[in-house]
């Protein structure tokens, strides 16, 4: 089954981010003849950016229990009643571009950076867990986790414009909810305390950014544009637009609105 977006008749598709990629992927492929048979067969191989995210997200996940190809398959049925995984995972490829300084190309979060892969990978999972596949997506969660060490449950609900810098280390719990525009640094727990069985998880409010280390726990709401500090621990619910550090983490201050929808700030990736 295919995974090419579908083009309109008479008319051609606008996609800046795919067109961003492609133009990167030729680039690549004129520059550095070595890695020609990974971006051709990666990105220039296909027609469209769900086509490519399939396949580079397969191809990584690819294992002898469950083969690149049966993955593949797998992601073109989800997508086809999925279409927002392919316009969230632009949103995050370009927040990822605009907040990440190590990001410099719209090439780079698709090709080479696990924690966009990650990412990427729990939203073919979660919807795979609405569909009922409950095992493919809990398999899915599991390979996901070998592979880019970023552990996240498939009921896990995201919104669009994630930044999780390098990923690794990173745990989000079932009951977990996750707005728009936020940034996750590596070591990031989203955990329960242990005291609870049913809803037991932190709600990251839209523009939150949280430092590499910090462990949020229990069923408690991070405020929208909050920040926390690297190697907090959040046992308390934080207000909007304030940053909490320490251990407990304390409000330590305002946290100033910047000229961006992430609120943090372009390249806002630590404090």
């Amino acid at each position: 089954m295919s995974v090419s977006a579908k083009k309109p008749s008479g008319l051609k598709a606008v996609d800046p981010v795919w067109d961003a990629v492609r133009g990167n992927a030729q680039a690549i492929l004129a520059e550095e003849s070595s890695l020609g048979n990974l971006v051709v067969s990666a990105i220039l191989n296909h027609e469209s950016f769900e086509a490519a995210l399939a396949h580079r997200l397969a191809a990584r996940l690819d294992h002898d229990d469950v083969s690149a190809d049966l993955i593949r398959q797998a992601f073109a049925e989800t997508l086809s009643d999925h279409t927002e995984i392919g316009t969230d995972a632009r949103v995050d490829l370009a927040a990822t571009l605009e907040r990440d300084p190590a990001c410099h190309r719209a090439i780079e979060p698709l090709l080479y950076f696990k924690g966009y892969q990650a990412i990427q990978s729990h939203r073919f999972a979660h919807a795979m867990l609405k569909d009922g596949r409950r095992d493919l997506a809990l398999y899915i969660q599991s390979r996901a986790s070998q592979v880019f060490q970023v552990d996240i449950n498939p009921a896990v609900r995201i919104g669009h414009g994630i930044m999780l810098d390098h990923g690794t280390g990173l745990v989000i719990g079932e009951t977990a909810i996750v707005g728009d525009n936020v940034s996750l640094l590596q070591g990031v727990t989203l955990g329960g305390t242990g005291k609870a069985d049913q809803d037991r998880h932190p709600k990251i409010g839209n523009g939150v950014l949280i430092g590499a280390g910090a462990k949020v726990l229990g069923n408690i709401v991070i405020g929208e544009c909050s920040r926390v500090g690297a190697g907090s621990v959040v046992l308390k619910p934080v207000p909007p637009r304030v940053t909490v550090a320490g251990v407990p983490a304390k409000v330590i201050g305002a946290c100033g609105l910047f000229a961006t929808g992430a609120c943090h700030g372009p390249n806002g990736v630590g404090l």
